[in-house]
């Protein structure tokens, strides 16, 4: 497993990077700056570095009154794919979610990322949704971990 840094944004530069991976996995659900302070307002934000370099991001919502069911997504950009990076993401992601007293786990993954798809069914989750956001032409899928 490389040697990777995975941090809370904190200045501009890490929220722009969040940002960025966000923007390059999720293509058709493009985030502002503004938008991204305000995820990191209400939910857990990572970005994941090999050195300086720029590898990937995750993001926790932690359970809401209505349901005691945490969100973990983990997002590896595709050249940094297949060496772990995920996987330390989504293992970070999941004890962030179980700290903040989640009973399920629950993904969404863009229905077009495959690599996603795989990497949440590999880890246990099934599918429980499809669904289109207003606007958007590419499902999104909600998955819960069995």
């Amino acid at each position: 497993m490389p040697d990777i840094r995975i941090k809370q944004p904190d200045g501009e530069i890490e929220f722009k990077d969040w940002q960025y991976v966000h923007n390059t996995i999720i293509p058709t659900h493009v985030l502002s700056l503004d938008d991204v302070r305000d995820r990191a307002r209400r939910h857990h934000l990572e970005v994941a570095y090999l050195g300086d370099v720029l590898v990937g991001s995750s993001t926790v919502r932690p359970p809401m009154d209505e349901t005691s069911a945490a969100t973990v997504i983990a997002r590896v950009l595709a050249e940094h794919r297949g060496q772990g990076l995920g996987e330390a993401l989504y293992t970070r992601g999941l004890n962030r979610a179980r700290e903040l007293g989640a009973e399920t786990v629950e993904t969404v993954v863009l229905s077009s990322n495959e690599d996603g798809l795989r990497f949440a069914r590999k880890h246990g989750f099934v599918e429980t949704e499809r669904y289109l956001l207003p606007g958007e032409t590419v499902p999104w899928i909600d998955l819960r971990l069995s």
